[in-house]
């Protein structure tokens, strides 16, 4: 698995040409003109560097959980076919041999188009497929993309094939071989940028991943790759790729800007450490920013070291938003230094797909289509998620009764059978629904946009209170007697709506009027108080089990049972075998917000 270096150095894109420099004559200075003045100004070059992240499998401006064209309250659009669009006005604009692309991460995991083929007709098979991704990218023309925890969701078989047909190189200095400590893939990409004047600009570019992988795939990566943190990394790696002549360092990091991480201290590294990098490590130019789903046009940090500024910026999620980083340098005293460095973004909502993109890939769009609109099953009544966050709704109990079931029956004639099981869920997506009548598998897929497993962990009931008041932490805190707009009484914190769990079978109020931490009141299990050392089983996803959110006592709790199989599919197979889904065998209202003991709906 370590990295080999000549597959390395023959996938290190380069671009444009050596240009020679031709020297004049010198004139005395008594003799000096205007055109002697005139080659003495510095001369300079500039060139843009564009950028995009989160990807998530999206190449069509459609959302395949409903069935039609992408849209969001903000009327935002996606796609790599959208972006193809932009980059190829940048291109006009600047000149193709200006400009770099690169990604920094999270491609291959996401939608229904990429999931279809990691799973339904994997790339990986003999004579398998390529990935829409790749054949995306590829004709759009990406330099360098940084690996993102999710390219290691399907397996590290998956993501290597998903490289192998890639015609740019998957960047990750920080994730290595684990026996070796040699890197697993291309740490950075060298480019050289031809120039009027001067010799060649060489861009280097140092791909980062994230270190929480050693958590969140787990079962994919242990004991076959390790990711130390990102300011080590690029301490080791930056001054390198100086040595070796670049003129600008950019980094590509699948990591955010805010220095904290979702899971605690479950790793001795920061989950969002981009700014820190910044701030830390010396000679970095620029770094595109992944990871955290916002946007962030441009941020600047200042070494400490040097004092000068580090621009960062972070184009939004599933290619809403590209990137720029406008360079602007210098040559002087025969080398090239950066003068000048900006930071925008393009919003893709802006400009129409390209049809270049779309009539390539527009086959696999039609097969992914067919697949999700196949009818698993009938309900007896419609459902939603909108009220979700604030009510304990039908739909998010589908989802914990199917993951208790699971577990449940996992466990059947061994030694925890007797232990009553419980289960916990998010509202992932504000939008899913399930209608009355046929169901197909877009609708139930709908309900889980996330590859997540399933694991069965051994909590006593005081262990699960705390998680609860953990995840209350949610709730904007409410006084009695004021007024209650459902639309701003979540989220508190920064806390998304995913690191806000239910927890089905037990029943319980949350008073919001509470400080965080001291709301959980009335706490039950079939009608009778909870037991603080009574021990319960929870049915819980691989992020929460492996310190996603930074939830306590589950990262530590015994593991009694995990499967490999996407939640999700579970789902699906649940319907697929009942034939019928009637609310009515499994809802029930077990948690509702409160005020001093009244309801606020």
């Amino acid at each position: 698995m370590a990295f080999d270096r000549r597959t390395f150095m023959g996938t290190t894109a380069v671009t444009g040409a050596a240009v020679a420099l031709t020297g004049a004559t010198s004139t005395p200075a008594a003799a000096a003109g205007p055109q002697d003045a005139e080659r003495r100004k510095p001369r300079t070059y500039a060139f843009t560097v564009m950028g995009t992240t989160d990807l998530h499998g999206n190449v069509f401006n459609w959302d395949y959980f409903t069935d039609k064209e992408f849209d969001d309250k903000a009327h935002n659009d996606v796609g790599l076919a959208k972006i193809s669009t932009l980059v190829e006005q940048v291109r006009a604009e600047k000149g193709r041999r200006n400009t770099l692309l690169i990604d920094a991460g999270d491609t291959i995991q996401g939608t229904q188009l990429s999931y279809y083929y990691a799973k339904v007709d994997p790339i990986t098979a003999r004579r398998g497929p390529v990935h829409p991704m790749a054949q995306a990218m590829n004709a759009i023309g990406y330099d360098a993309a940084a690996l993102g925890n999710h390219e290691f969701n399907y397996g590290i078989p998956v993501l290597r094939k998903f490289e192998e047909q890639c015609d740019f190189p998957l960047l990750g200095a920080n994730a290595l071989d684990a026996k070796t400590l040699r890197p697993a893939f291309a740490p950075y990409s060298m480019h050289r940028l031809r120039t009027p004047c001067g010799r060649d600009v060489k861009v280097a570019v140092l791909g980062l991943t994230n270190p929480g992988i050693a958590l969140w795939d787990k079962a994919n990566v242990q004991g076959k790759m390790t990711f130390p943190g990102l300011e080590e990394q690029a301490a080791k790696y930056v001054p390198r790729l100086r040595s070796m002549g670049a003129d600008v360092v950019i980094v590509s990091a699948h990591s955010g800007s805010s220095g904290t991480s979702s899971y605690g201290d479950q790793l001795p590294h920061v989950e969002n450490a981009a700014a820190l990098v910044a701030e830390q490590v010396p000679g970095i130019d620029a770094i595109l920013v992944g990871h955290a789903h916002t946007e962030i046009p441009e941020y600047r940090v200042k070494n400490r070291a040097t004092g000068k500024d580090v621009v960062l910026s972070e184009p939004l999620k599933w290619g809403q938003r590209l990137t720029l980083f406008d360079f602007e340098l210098t040559w002087e005293k025969g080398r090239w230094s950066v003068a000048k460095v900006a930071a925008k973004v393009l919003n893709s909502n802006t400009v129409a797909e390209d049809a270049k993109i779309t009539r390539l890939l527009s086959d696999e769009h039609r097969k992914v289509v067919a697949y999700v609109n196949q009818v698993i099953g009938t309900s007896t009544q419609a459902m939603s998620s909108a009220e979700g966050p604030v009510k304990d709704v039908a739909i998010i109990d589908l989802i914990n009764h199917v993951q208790a079931e699971t577990v449940k029956a996992a466990l059947a004639g061994t030694e925890w059978a007797a232990l009553p099981v419980l289960s916990q869920a998010s509202c992932f997506s504000r939008t899913a629904a399930i209608p009355a009548g046929k169901v197909t598998i877009r609708d139930a897929a709908g309900l889980y946009p996330f590859e997540n497993t399933l694991e069965a962990r051994l909590l006593t009931g005081a262990q699960l209170k705390e998680y609860l008041e953990f995840s209350a932490r949610y709730f904007v805190r409410t006084a009695s007697g004021d007024a209650v707009d459902p639309a701003k009484l979540t989220n508190a914190e920064g806390i998304p709506d995913y690191n806000y769990d239910a927890v089905y079978g037990f029943s319980y109020d949350i008073d919001i009027a509470q400080p965080a931490g001291a709301r959980i009141t009335g706490l039950s299990f079939q009608g009778k108080p909870v037991d603080p050392a009574a021990q319960f089983v929870l049915a819980v996803n691989n992020y929460r089990a492996s310190g996603g959110g930074n939830f306590p006592h589950v990262p530590q709790a015994r593991q009694l049972w995990a499967n490999s199989d996407e939640i999700r599919n579970t789902i699906i197979q649940w319907v697929k075998a009942k034939g019928t889904v009637d609310p009515a065998q499994f809802a029930a209202v077990d948690w509702r917000l409160t005020r001093a003991g009244v309801p606020v709906f």
